[in-house]
């Protein structure tokens, strides 16, 4: 596979909570051209077995290879806990997840040693988060609590108002009560409740969001594969899903403004296979 610097960098996410790291992507590397894949007919990962996951990964990823992108981010934190292995040993193209860099940013950023990590339940199943914070600092505390429904708020476009709140405090009470100062949101979508997540925890908490350190480890990985694009600005970017585009229009439309305009259809169909 004969890889350019005038590729496009491909992003993969089972619904919009990828947004939050191709946001952070435009922001970081604005010269970069990107093919954002969101596989809404099949989401949510979360709830589904590891086998499943590593499945729709596979076949994510040998879809993005056949449009030429040059490198890959996992923006799914399901996907990145059980799959990045497997996806490294198939493809031969620099790939790349978000827990790693979510790791090392909250491993940083605590002062009492007591960090909470959120996620899906395969998320903190798999035990990820914990076993790479663990392997930086195996002194800190780790509580891991799954939160399900902050996916499906995020992808209703629900993030604030009085049942997302209500969610946030049933879910984030034990947190609180154990005394963390750093939570790390382990999904890409939870970013998008950050605010109502924010006022439940209180001030002295700090949350940690992988996609801005994802970002920032992608240029690296970009440079370090002389893969990065000279262009100082003037991306281009599209936006494909496999079901309900409008719905992600929507959504997405609501924090990434005018850098997303058209949302196309991509039939599952033209998925099958592992590339």
């Amino acid at each position: 596979m004969s890889l350019s610097k005038n590729d496009p960098i491909g992003i993969f996410d089972s619904g919009v909570g990828g947004l939050t790291v191709a946001s952070e992507v435009m922001k970081r590397l604005p010269g970069e051209d990107i093919i954002y894949f969101g596989d809404t007919g099949r989401y949510p990962y979360g709830s589904r077995s590891p086998e499943i996951v590593r499945k729709f990964a596979l076949q994510n990823v040998g879809f993005l290879s056949r449009l030429g992108v040059k490198s890959i981010v996992v923006a799914c934190n399901t996907a990145s806990s059980v799959a990045l292995d497997v996806l490294r040993e198939k493809f031969p193209l620099p790939i790349m997840g978000v827990v790693e860099p979510g790791a090392r940013a909250a491993v940083e950023a605590t002062k009492n040693g007591i960090l909470g990590v959120v996620g899906t339940r395969a998320t903190i199943k798999s035990g990820s988060y914990n076993q790479a914070i663990k392997r930086l600092d195996p002194k800190l505390r780790v509580i891991a609590k799954p939160c399900p429904l902050f996916v499906a708020l995020a992808e209703e476009g629900w993030t604030k108002g009085e049942v997302a709140k209500l969610i946030a405090q049933e879910y984030l009470h034990s947190l609180k009560q154990e005394g963390v100062d750093t939570l790390v949101l382990g999904c890409t979508h939870y970013p998008l409740l950050r605010a109502v997540i924010g006022e439940v925890m209180g001030r002295g908490v700090g949350l940690i969001d992988s996609a801005e350190e994802t970002s920032k480890e992608l240029k690296e990985l970009l440079k370090k594969e002389n893969l990065l694009n000279p262009r100082k600005e003037g991306g281009e970017y599209r936006f494909l899903v496999t079901d309900n585009p409008e719905a992600f229009l929507r959504v997405g439309r609501g924090f990434l403004k005018g850098k997303i305009t058209k949302v196309e259809l991509v039939e599952i169909e033209r998925l099958k296979g592992e590339g």
